[in-house]
């Protein structure tokens, strides 16, 4: 990713949390953390990779597909950019997998 789209990511990343934090009031998202934002070359789409505290994940997708809209538009408002990313949400699965390994590597070195 050349530096202008990690910037971009990267201010994406502040305004998408700070919109999930203050803006968006819906109870479906509960706590939702931004782990990472990638932006296409031409910036025309930002993929949005989350981690939350609420054990139902399709819920969470259904409420952020719900406030889409909104924190796009905070996205366009807040960045200077010719047009504003579209903006697709996936969920985060890294930690999951991270404690899934630890664990593992736990039961083998207690054995």
């Amino acid at each position: 990713m050349s530096n202008r789209n990690e910037r971009v990511a990267e201010e994406v990343k502040k305004v998408v949390s700070e919109a999930l934090r203050t803006k968006v009031d819906d109870s479906d998202i509960g706590m939702v953390t931004v782990t990472e934002v990638e932006v296409t070359k031409e910036l025309e789409t930002a993929t949005i990779y989350y981690t939350s505290l609420n054990d139902n994940k399709e819920q969470v997708a259904e409420g952020l597909d719900r406030a889409k809209g909104l924190i796009r538009s905070e996205v366009a408002k807040e960045i200077r950019l010719r047009k504003a990313p579209e903006l697709e949400f996936k969920y985060d699965s890294s930690i999951e997998y991270g404690n899934k390994i630890e664990s593992l590597l736990n039961e083998i070195k207690d054995k």
